[in-house]
């Protein structure tokens, strides 16, 4: 199994995916071939992580969603398991390899065709899209010090009602020290003061997986 959701117990986790949406037989596979990268394969968003967004697209009735860190393609399988009918989604990545994986996946879930995939850097990929607001639903979860630049694209594109989820807003927990030591963690906590500040969007910060952003477009 993937990475869970922080401070809960072994006990209380397997509690928590035993009542909600269990991860089928195609999310299990890819969640077995990650594990076997190593240590990378901790970048996958949790189960229930999948879920979540999964529901939310569906809630939204998401027709257009943009994801921004694509790695092995458990959270793009997700969000387009849950889009409108002729919706799409656009994953933003740098890694062929890792995206390959993704994509045998997508195929075996039966959601590529819902799945355009664009390698290269993903600032230019989001300044490339028009700047009306047509998103309903954007994920980001990539370099983390390129997450404002990744905001600042995208909260205009999103329409109002959509949503932004931004991941790993605790940097594991690193985000309360008051000068963090590592790279990562001042990067997060830069981003997080960045969006609670932003009067574009309301937000709450969820305790799911490594901390959760949610922003809804005003």
């Amino acid at each position: 199994m993937s990475r869970k959701t922080e401070h809960l117990s072994d006990e209380l986790h397997a509690y928590l995916l035993d009542h909600g949406t269990r991860p089928d037989q195609v999310q299990e596979a890819l969640i077995e071939e990650t594990a076997t990268l190593g240590g990378v394969a901790r970048m996958q968003i949790a189960p229930e992580q999948g879920a979540f967004m999964e529901m939310l697209a569906r809630i939204l009735h998401a027709r257009f969603a943009v994801e921004v860190g694509t790695f092995t393609g458990y959270s793009a399988m997700s969000i387009a398991r849950g889009l409108a009918d002729g919706g799409r989604l656009l994953c933003c990545d740098i890694s062929e390899e890792w995206t390959g994986i993704a994509k045998r996946y997508w195929e075996r879930a039966g959601v590529s065709d819902r799945i355009e995939l664009r390698l290269g850097p993903a600032l230019e990929t989001l300044q490339s899209l028009p700047p009306d607001p047509e998103i309903d639903l954007a994920f980001v979860d990539a370099d983390k010090g390129g997450y404002i630049g990744y905001w600042e694209e995208l909260v205009p594109r999103t329409r109002p009602g959509g949503v932004l989820l931004i991941d790993n807003v605790f940097a594991g927990g690193r985000v309360v020290e008051p000068s963090p030591s590592d790279d990562m963690a001042r990067e997060i906590k830069a981003f997080n003061d960045h969006a609670a500040k932003d009067s574009r969007v309301d937000l709450v910060m969820l305790p799911i997986a490594d901390g959760l952003t949610m922003a809804r477009k005003l």
